[in-house]
């Protein structure tokens, strides 16, 4: 079959596509755009807000669209949490989060058979980790490793510990192996992902955390850099900064969720930290690393955000002194504790998510110039405004003068600022 497959949402649906990817190649389906007619439609849905179950069903839409006859099925978190709705989208197949091998021979079924079908469990169920490839994006540059699955934190505003279920941890033995062939495979750094990779091993009981899983890839990984995905910030403890900062090829690199910078709001949130908690692995990151980047998320406008807490937030955030932000207006996720809380208008949301952007703008453009002068291992990727672009193992975009440079690693000295690229010279 020709088979299209459209990916909404995280790091970790992208994941799981390129192992379905892989798994239909190997059973000898022909992988097509998904703008070109197809015998069979995959759509990797997303729940993690309103939005994005809106985004997930005008993509579903789109298949039958594209070409009427063909094969519709849909995996993810939205159709996890939402089957009853999206089985009035006219699906051939609808499946949730778990077992992607099982879906897709009900999908090769599907297509013999002409039967609408439906693979849901219950999320909150499950106890295996399900081995999938690891995989890469931009041409053997970069591969995703997922090491866990599942969240515990039940934070008010998120849907996804009942779209995903309990935490479960990949074998470190298998990490290790997949880190391994990897590194055979010519790719030159991991993207370590999950749903909460922070709970890495909890499920083991035996003690193992995410640090042991990191130096185990470390060692299996040799030159390839090892990149952490988001990070809850109590994973960032004297022992992990004491043992992280000694592996070679690890990227001083560190998401670290916060979502708000205001105890109260933090409380209202759920979340499992204050402020002072969180500034604490702040200060450690910065004392065991040489000029780490550190970055967030956060939301704006949470049920119930005063105008003081929202001021609080923003000196947090200058205290922090990030070095980038993902920032969102707070939406609401229907099933969510927070969704049944007074709710804030959304120009209010909006406009203090445009004062924090330009807050961490500033802090933003304060560590590129703190770059300058210095010099870092550059990853190059691709050809950009003329130049040849990658990024330092801090994550931030670096261009040169060059061409051919695709998956090479080169020190480059860092000259000058433009916008959010750091401008630089190859150390000859």
């Amino acid at each position: 079959m020709r088979i299209a497959i459209y990916t909404l949402g995280c790091k970790v649906n992208q994941y799981e596509t390129q192992a379905m990817e892989q798994e239909l190649t190997r059973r000898g389906h022909t992988l097509v755009p998904f703008e070109d007619t197809a015998d069979a439609y995959i759509v990797n849905t997303c729940s993690v807000t309103a939005v994005s179950d809106k985004k997930s069903r005008q993509m579903i839409r789109r298949c039958k669209k594209n070409n009427p006859a063909a094969v519709v099925a849909a995996c993810g978190c939205y159709v996890q949490t939402h089957p009853r709705e999206a089985a009035e989208l006219d699906i051939d197949l609808i499946a949730g989060t778990g077992d992607r091998m099982a879906f897709l021979d009900l999908l090769e079924q599907a297509a013999a058979e002409h039967e609408p079908m439906m693979l849901v469990d219950d999320a909150l169920r499950r106890r295996c980790f399900e081995i999938l490839p690891a995989g890469g994006m931009a041409e053997r540059t970069r591969a995703m490793l997922k090491v866990e699955d599942g969240c515990v934190n039940f934070c008010t505003y998120c849907i996804i510990p009942y779209a995903r279920g309990p935490v479960r941890s990949l074998p470190l033995s298998v990490a290790v192996e997949q880190t391994a062939q990897l590194r055979a495979e010519g790719y030159r750094e991991i993207v370590v992902t999950g749903i909460e990779i922070s709970s890495y091993g909890h499920d083991f009981k035996d003690g193992t955390t995410l640090i042991d899983l990191l130096e185990a890839i470390s060692a299996a990984a040799g030159e390839m850099r090892i990149r952490l995905g988001s990070l809850e910030p109590r994973t960032i403890t004297e022992d992990f900064c004491r043992r992280a900062v000694k592996l070679p090829n690890l990227c001083p690199h560190f998401h670290l969720s916060m979502q708000s910078g205001c105890d109260a709001t933090l409380k209202r949130m759920n979340r499992k930290y204050d402020t002072a908690r969180y500034y604490e692995s702040v200060r450690q990151l910065n004392e065991y690393f040489d000029h780490p980047a550190v970055t967030t998320d956060l939301i704006t406008g949470f049920p119930g955000e005063t105008e003081e807490e929202f001021a609080q937030t923003l000196a947090f955030i200058e205290k922090c002194a990030f070095a980038d932000m993902h920032i969102f207006p707070y939406s609401i996720r229907p099933g969510t504790p927070a969704a049944k809380m007074p709710q804030i208008q959304g120009p209010v949301k909006d406009e203090r998510a445009h004062r924090a952007a330009a807050v961490a703008e500033r802090m933003h453009h304060r560590y590129l110039e703190a770059c300058v002068g210095r010099t870092y291992p550059v990853l190059f990727e691709q050809p950009r405004d003329g130049r040849y672009a990658g990024h330092a193992p801090n994550y931030m975009m670096v261009a040169v003068v060059g061409s051919d440079l695709h998956n090479q690693v080169l020190d480059v000295t860092i000259t000058a600022v433009d916008g959010d690229v750091l401008l630089g010279e190859i150390v000859k």
